[in-house]
């Protein structure tokens, strides 16, 4: 287990195959000096990716997180992804939607890729973190199959309910896939 911000997150789950913690951090914010964690996240990668990265291989950390080419050599390697974000701080769906949204298409619109179906594609994540309420301990995952260019999300709430979203717009699905 490594802990995150007093939150336990196992070196290895298991999806399809097991997969490995890669990073692992917090967002927050500062407000008046005053430091705010909302959420802390684990990323998981198969361990196949390093067959895609060997190009940096004998790199030093510092150098690979200035390495723009290393992080898209990640992101687009064709393995499964996992992200697994849990609330520290706890916020109202509709404001971590918002969040995503924004940031996203901020992506999309650099790259020039933010068009109708993009579009159609954030209204349905923010209609589906709309009305959900995220209490401390809430867990909000993204599964990246390595087959597919979609994405999972899957909220659960007090560890009973169950929310779930497919996102299956392929330039969406890699926006988040970079945002986090």
């Amino acid at each position: 287990m490594v802990m995150v911000h007093e939150i336990p997150f196992p070196t290895e789950i298991k999806t399809t195959k097991p997969l490995s913690l890669l990073g692992y951090g917090i967002t927050d914010m500062e407000i008046h000096f005053l430091q705010i964690k909302f959420t802390a996240i684990g990323v998981y990668l198969d361990p196949d990716v390093v067959k895609h990265v060997q190009q940096w291989k004998g790199k030093k950390g510092n150098e690979l997180a200035e390495d723009d080419d290393f992080f898209d050599g990640l992101i687009s390697a064709p393995v499964e992804k996992y992200l697994r974000i849990v609330v520290i701080k706890e916020i109202k769906g509709s404001q971590y939607g918002v969040q995503l949204e924004s940031s996203v298409r901020d992506r999309l619109a650099a790259d020039d890729k933010y068009e109708e179906e993009e579009e159609a594609a954030l209204e349905k994540i923010v209609e589906f973190f709309q009305s959900k309420y995220f209490k401390k301990d809430t867990l909000i995952t993204f599964h990246f199959p390595a087959t597919s260019p979609t994405a999972e999300i899957v909220v659960t709430i007090e560890g009973k309910e169950e929310f779930k979203l497919d996102v299956e717009n392929e330039n969406v699905v890699e926006m988040i896939k970079k945002w986090y």
